[in-house]
């Protein structure tokens, strides 16, 4: 650090991964000096506040930690204050995510609810920037460059709020509102957006920021947007990392738990060891600089241990979000338990742990089958599952729910009434059969249950999950492209955005499933650890065939479906 460098006071309520935002700051450079005391916010030089979670917890931890006040004289000072995401909703004067609840109030209106009859929800995603007004913040991005989103309410523009008015994003199709993606007056700057996430455009939009604190030499003009201006969702290129302990105790990125997971003896006599195909933490940044959308690490044996003990995994997420910055997820085995002193944990208490350690999303999967059997029976939220427990303090957008079904063949759907049969004749069964049913799995697909993949995420996305990771065990390691059957059905089940995994093996797959679906992420593992296809050239060949995509390292070519980027 500089010595003209100031020090950053951190506002961290103590919701969601604000690792990555202390691992941005100081990247850049920056000390950072925790918000321990109401007096702090009045002591600070500038404040950064990264609002994780949902409006009501973030206003009662303010308002219980005597927060509020101070923080309202600051903003009314025109202090130099940087706020994320949820950080920059506070402002407003209230959220229909918790109606009881009032915002700070700097900002006149009210935060909104997506309308998922339109669009799915969350807007999870790359999308780009209409500015509005010059300041030196934003002005340091290019026009063509992208950002982070992921949030279900945004804030509207209107006569009211129009001063503040830094930039809009425009989500859905054309004619769609536009909602606030930043805001600024004087030293008071926010994003709905995450900037440390948004790798090296979102640190240098916070350099930006820092460098001057927001002063701006009151040069806040207004910009010229021409009429039918609008920014386009980039479809999403997923890196997965099934994590694993070797016989040395070791973890590795190896193939999925479900399958021979060790190499063959030389011998022919020893069982061999563990297939490794890379460290998590050294592939994890290999895929960053690659240009990897979301790095995503699933620890296929940590269902059989004590979760809180498994400090391999939590280290893996502390040294993966030091370099990493882009959105990290993590699963296996998040669940609540008890352990051998009777010690009993939530599932909450297990995921805070996760997202202090660096994931911004928890990956759940035989548990969420679980809850989604007991919600089933009644159509009752009863409050107690992982999921609804998660999505309450963190936000749905945190919550992923994988979903592991393999296909049980049947004659024609009257087999199966009480299942959702797809019609198949391009992959039949053993005995020629042309229906199918997907039946969930739970314990690394080990075991079968009579929940088929549609119920599974209605159920799900009712608990309150907010994205769904689609797996098929059938085409998993085929190399012959997604199960587009599969995908096809889940998107039109649910509103919330689907991220197709399984089955890739060149570069067309992934173009085929953005466009024969409009899935919004797909997931790729063991072709890209083998660099059997890389990332750039995925990226390259979506660009080419006219697909949003985010492309790192090179200009980024609008692509024909766009009309701004």
């Amino acid at each position: 650090m500089t010595a003209d460098k100031v020090t950053v006071s951190l506002l961290d309520y103590g919701a969601g991964n604000v690792r990555s935002v202390r691992n941005a700051i100081t990247s850049l450079g920056y000390a950072i000096k925790d918000v321990a005391t109401p007096g702090d916010i009045d002591a600070a030089e500038v404040i950064i506040f990264p609002g994780v979670g949902s409006f009501g917890n973030a206003m009662d931890t303010l308002e219980g930690k005597g927060y509020t006040e101070p923080l309202k004289a600051y903003l009314a000072a025109n202090r130099p204050f940087f706020g994320i995401c949820l950080g920059m909703q506070t402002l407003f004067e209230s959220s229909e995510e918790s109606p009881e609840h009032k915002g700070l109030g700097i900002i006149p209106g009210a935060v909104t609810q997506f309308d998922s009859s339109q669009v799915s929800v969350p807007h999870i995603g790359w999308n780009g920037a209409i500015q509005h007004r010059r300041s030196h913040v934003i002005d340091s991005l290019d026009k063509d460059d992208v950002v982070y989103f992921v949030h279900s309410y945004r804030a509207l523009p209107t006569a009211a709020n129009k001063d503040w008015v830094l930039s809009t994003t425009t989500y859905g199709e054309p004619g769609a509102s536009e909602f606030i993606s930043a805001v600024q007056k004087g030293n008071v700057v926010a994003c709905q957006f995450h900037p440390e996430k948004s790798g090296g455009v979102g640190l240098k939009l916070l350099e930006s920021f820092l460098k001057d604190r927001g002063v701006d030499g009151g040069s806040q003009a207004p910009v010229p947007v021409a009429e039918g201006v609008r920014t386009v969702l980039r479809k999403r290129l997923v890196a997965c990392l099934d994590v694993r302990t070797n016989d040395a105790g070791d973890l590795v990125v190896t193939k999925g738990d479900q399958y021979a997971v060790r190499e063959e003896a030389t011998d022919g006599q020893t069982k061999g060891v563990v297939r490794n195909l890379g460290k998590p933490v050294e592939l994890s940044e290999r895929y960053y600089r690659e240009g990897a959308d979301e790095i995503t690490f699933l620890n296929i044996t940590s269902f059989r241990q004590e979760v809180l003990d498994d400090a391999p995994m939590l280290q893996v997420l502390e040294k993966a979000s030091e370099k990493i910055f882009v959105p990290l997820t993590v699963g296996g085995g998040i669940r609540a338990y008890t352990d051998g002193n009777g010690r009993h944990y939530s599932a909450l208490e297990v995921a805070a742990r996760y997202f202090r350690a660096g994931a911004d999303k928890i990956s759940l999967g035989s548990d969420a089958v679980y809850a989604a059997e007991a919600y089933m029976k009644d159509a009752q939220l009863s409050g107690t599952s992982a999921i609804e427990q998660i999505s309450k303090v963190y936000g749905r957008q945190a919550v992923v729910i994988s979903v592991d079904p393999r296909r049980v063949y049947v004659a024609s759907p009257e087999e199966a009434p009480t299942h959702t049969c797809l019609h198949l004749p391009h992959a039949p069964g053993p005995e020629g059969q042309q229906y199918a049913w997907y039946q969930c799995t739970v314990r690394g697909g080990r075991e079968g249950r009579d929940v088929d993949a549609v119920q599974l995420v209605r159920a799900c996305e009712a608990l309150g999950a907010g994205e769904i990771l689609l797996n098929c065990i059938d085409m998993d390691g085929q190399k012959q492209g997604f199960d587009l059957a599969l995908v096809k059905s889940v998107m039109a089940a649910v509103s919330i955005p689907v991220i197709a995994s399984s089955g890739a093996g060149a570069v067309e797959h992934f173009s085929q499933v953005f466009k024969e679906t409009n899935v919004q992420a797909a997931l790729a593992a063991g072709i890209f650890h083998k660099h059997l296809v890389e990332i750039s050239d995925v990226k390259k060949h979506l660009t080419e065939q006219g697909i949003a995509a985010r492309v790192v390292g090179v200009v980024d070519t609008p692509c024909a479906s766009d009309t701004r980027l």
